[in-house]
């Protein structure tokens, strides 16, 4: 019941963002401080959380370990080939990138554009559908690792961390999604129709999860450990890709968003007393 409640909120969620991103046109500065909120929510999640659950389940540290560099590899490729994991408005890409001055003869081109821009309405029209095939994959594998983080722990509140991680992030991938489409030239209906299905891909995940568990009922701690591990370096790849470019490109507000960065690590070490109650 449980991974039931968790995946509806969800889902719910991730069509809230689609509709968001209809209706508010979100700066850079308020993006980032989301971002590196959430970012840090899920380094520590998946450092304090899933890592230790890993181990526990698997009886190793080391094979927990393994798992979690197996997922951040694997999370890294996909990251390579789709490059779906970008939250900018494009808009606010380009005006950024020219108000903060990186738009000149010494910067490069991905400075000055965001990388979906081309110029090209064929492009953008394209762009968004390898967006949305990456984004798919990624939230698949965030549907398992909550359903892995259900069976790891008891009560009514179990997999509670990374819960909180998945249902703060999936608006800002619906975002992306949606607002690709929009400057491609959907229509309405089409970026709705798009965002439900991917919004459906976490429970899908989850599903594929426990199916694939009760099939192999003595083998399910390895399984559920293997699973956590994996799962923690697919969250680890995907906080450092929304940390560590603001750092790399960016000088401003520094301060606040390195406290909204350990506000997230230190959210995600409360939620552990939370679930040892």
């Amino acid at each position: 019941m449980t991974l039931i409640v968790w995946c509806a909120l969800i889902v719910l969620a991730s069509l809230a963002g689609g509709v968001v991103s209809d209706r508010v046109q979100l700066t850079h500065r308020s993006m980032q401080f989301i971002m590196s909120s959430v970012g840090g929510l899920m380094l520590g999640i998946a450092l304090l959380h899933m890592v230790p659950h890993a181990a526990a389940e698997l009886g190793s540290i080391d094979e927990a370990c393994r798992a979690a560099v197996a997922g951040l590899l694997i999370m890294f490729l996909l990251l390579r080939i789709f490059h779906f994991h970008e939250h900018e408005p494009l808009d606010a890409v380009h005006d950024h990138a020219a108000a903060s001055g990186q738009c000149s003869e010494h910067a490069p081109q991905s400075a000055c554009h965001g990388p979906h821009v081309h110029g090209a309405d064929s492009d953008r029209r394209l762009s968004w559908g390898g967006v949305a095939f990456g984004l798919a994959l990624h939230t698949l594998l965030d549907g398992m690792a909550l359903a892995a983080a259900v069976e790891a722990e008891t009560g009514m509140l179990a997999g509670l961390g990374v819960f909180l991680a998945i249902l703060l992030h999936k608006p800002l991938d619906a975002v992306s999604i949606t607002t690709l489409m929009r400057s491609g030239g959907w229509s309405r209906a089409a970026r709705v129709l798009v965002n439900a299905a991917f919004a459906l891909m976490c429970p899908a995940g989850a599903l594929l999860f426990v199916s694939g568990v009760e099939q192999f009922s003595g083998m399910q701690g390895a399984i559920v450990g293997a699973a956590l591990g994996f799962s923690a370096g697919v969250f680890l790849c995907i906080s450092m890709s929304d940390l560590l470019p603001e750092i790399e490109f960016h000088a401003h507000d520094r301060f606040w968003l390195t406290v909204c960065l350990v506000a997230g690590v230190v959210a995600a070490a409360l939620i552990g007393f939370v679930d040892a109650v």
